[in-house]
């Protein structure tokens, strides 16, 4: 509910795991050319994760998303092993693809190309699947960009974001590419219209580069009772924020 009031916060922060070729990395701005490795074995990450309090992950399989079929999923159930609570991404573009994931212990399948491309698949889905459902918007001055960022559409992230929300997907993922990997923070201004337009949960994706950009967010979180939550990539793995230090802030006050 835009607008609404939370009286302490329950704003959840998804640290990042993005896998290529089994592998943890990050990609500045979606771009494949642009990778860097920070761990060989996600797993190892999500338990670090898990030991740091952290309760979800957001992961995305880069490989499928460039290929259109997931292609990591022993990497996946490694995270799933790990006590994680996975929140998946990456080449979901078949219902067969998006219940063997689920079947494998992901907690929540983000429809990102196929959204942009069929309602009618996504509102299958939720009729079977219901919220563990969430469609991933990926924009690029302001319109939808799919198949791992490749190609830019003429459809507004706000327009799908309402026609998803009118067939009732309960959460979506925002991201904006040109904050993305950039650790420049994020845009504060298209999240907060994405979170005016739709009733559906939130969650903010792309920028975030220190502790000031998470209790910016966490403030918003006090206007907008839909924001979900924040993902965190890579400030988290180059040591520019803390993992203890921002579930303490999306707790709110008085550490509630």
């Amino acid at each position: 509910m835009a607008g609404g009031r939370k009286a302490f916060l329950r704003m959840t922060i998804y640290p990042a795991i993005d896998i290529k070729g089994g592998r943890c990395v990050r990609l500045t701005q979606g771009r494949a050319d642009q990778e860097t490795v920070y761990a060989e074995k996600p797993g190892a990450v999500a338990e670090l994760f898990r030991a740091a309090g952290s309760a979800w992950v957001h992961v995305v399989d880069l490989d499928g998303a460039f290929g259109g079929s997931p292609a990591n999923l022993s990497a996946v159930e490694a995270i799933v092993g790990a006590g994680m609570k996975v929140q998946l991404g990456g080449g979901l573009r078949t219902r067969d693809a998006v219940a063997k994931v689920l079947a494998a212990g992901v907690s929540r399948a983000v429809i990102g190309t196929r959204a942009a491309e069929s309602e009618d698949f996504v509102r299958q889905l939720v009729g079977e699947f219901g919220d563990r459902i969430a469609v991933g918007i990926d924009a690029k001055e302001g319109k939808v960009a799919v198949k791992g960022w490749v190609d830019t559409t003429a459809l507004g992230a706000v327009t799908l974001a309402q026609r998803m929300d009118a067939i009732g997907v309960a959460t979506v993922i925002y991201t904006d590419i040109g904050t993305d990997g950039m650790l420049t923070g994020p845009n504060f201004g298209a999240q907060e219209a994405m979170l005016k337009a739709v009733k559906a949960r939130v969650i903010a994706s792309g920028g975030v580069s220190r502790r000031e950009d998470v209790v910016k967010l966490a403030e918003l979180a006090r206007r907008y009772a839909n924001l979900d939550g924040v993902i965190v990539g890579k400030a988290l793995y180059e040591g520019r924020v803390n993992l203890p230090d921002l579930l303490t802030i999306a707790r709110g006050p008085a550490g509630r």
